[in-house]
């Protein structure tokens, strides 16, 4: 008897319900450090993958084929939304998404116009074919953060400092809310869509607002969040909110509206817990770097997650951060095997 989406375990642990088994996904599942996702993407570039609807349908559906995981994540990437409005930007390999002209005056907002579902209708008609053959597994539909989003159009490219995003941030406040309030509507709308053609949760990926303090995260990014969150907190899905080095925001995080909060590898869960609260359940938090020891080393930290996990409302055992493209496709599955061996009561 095949299983209700509803009842599924993902969406029971994103809820604070009890679930039949811990359930288990991997951020960057779809791709990465699967030789049958390397082989469909050879020659063709990134971003044109995530605008191709049966490379998205294929590569998402492989991790779900080989390890079993509780979940699938939409293969995208967090620019793929401002590409489909007509900002000139690129994925370099190697480098990662690079802004042909950085938005740093208020003259170049317009060009951060609303997203409409034309915009990004091969996306969404992927997002209907998944749900239609993952049946009882649900689709996580993702956005990036407004904090994130900022950073790479401020930059141009990646940043190890974000000295001229928190130079803008600081030095023209009205600017920057502005920009903020504009990438907050285009991922929002990003992830309406996405719920909308059928995905079951929604993940919010801040990666770089560990570069924030606390202080600068609640008056210069939190709000922006709350904003993307709201967008779908109509729908009835669940809304995850993750970040990398978010150790100190962690509760700002949760207030911002959502119902998961993702830990990175940083600190334990059960601490996590505490500085969340008792009222979301959480996301985390095997640090990615483990998959490359002993099997036996695996399973026991694995083990300690999950005992970790077990004082939130709900725990969705995860990595730390994405996994990392020269881990061996086994010791996921492995790992998928040991957090469902797992017994709860």
């Amino acid at each position: 008897m095949t299983t209700p989406l509803s009842e599924s375990p993902f969406l029971r642990a994103c809820r604070g319900e009890a679930p039949a088994h811990v359930p288990v996904w991997f951020m960057r599942q779809a791709g990465r450090s699967l030789p049958e996702y390397r082989k469909l993407r050879e020659g063709v570039a990134m971003l044109d993958s995530c605008f191709t609807t049966e490379l998205v349908v294929e590569i998402t559906m492989q991790p779900v084929r080989r390890h079993g995981v509780d979940a699938a994540i939409f293969f995208s990437d967090i620019v793929v939304p401002l590409k489909a409005i007509g900002v000139d930007l690129d994925i370099v390999p190697g480098v990662g998404p690079v802004i042909a002209e950085p938005i740093r005056s208020r003259a170049q907002l317009a060009q951060l116009r609303d997203l409409e579902p034309d915009d990004v209708a091969p996306v969404l008609a992927a997002v209907t074919a998944l749900v239609g053959e993952l049946g009882s597994t649900p689709l996580i539909g993702f956005a990036g953060a407004p904090f994130t989003l900022a950073s790479y159009l401020v930059e141009g490219r990646p940043s190890r400092d974000y000295r001229h995003t928190k130079a803008l941030m600081h030095s023209d406040p009205e600017l920057w809310h502005d920009l903020m309030g504009r990438i907050a509507a285009i991922a929002g709308q990003f992830l309406r869509l996405q719920a909308q053609a059928g995905a079951s949760a929604v993940q919010v990926f801040d990666s770089w607002a560990g570069a924030l303090s606390l202080a600068d995260y609640r008056t210069f990014s939190q709000p922006h969040s709350t904003a993307v969150l709201d967008a779908v907190a109509d729908l009835d899905v669940p809304r995850i909110h993750f970040g990398v080095g978010t150790g100190e925001l962690l509760g700002a995080m949760g207030e911002a509206g959502a119902d998961v909060v993702g830990v990175d590898w940083r600190i334990p869960l059960d601490d996590a817990v505490r500085r969340i609260g008792p009222e979301r359940a959480v996301q985390g938090n095997l640090d990615p770097t483990v998959l490359f020891a002993p099997t036996a080393v695996v399973e026991r930290e694995a083990r300690r997650v999950l005992d970790e996990g077990r004082a939130a409302r709900g725990h969705v055992f995860n990595l730390g951060h994405g996994v990392l493209p020269e881990t061996d496709p086994d010791a996921l599955t492995r790992l998928v095997d040991v957090v469902h061996a797992y017994e709860l009561d």
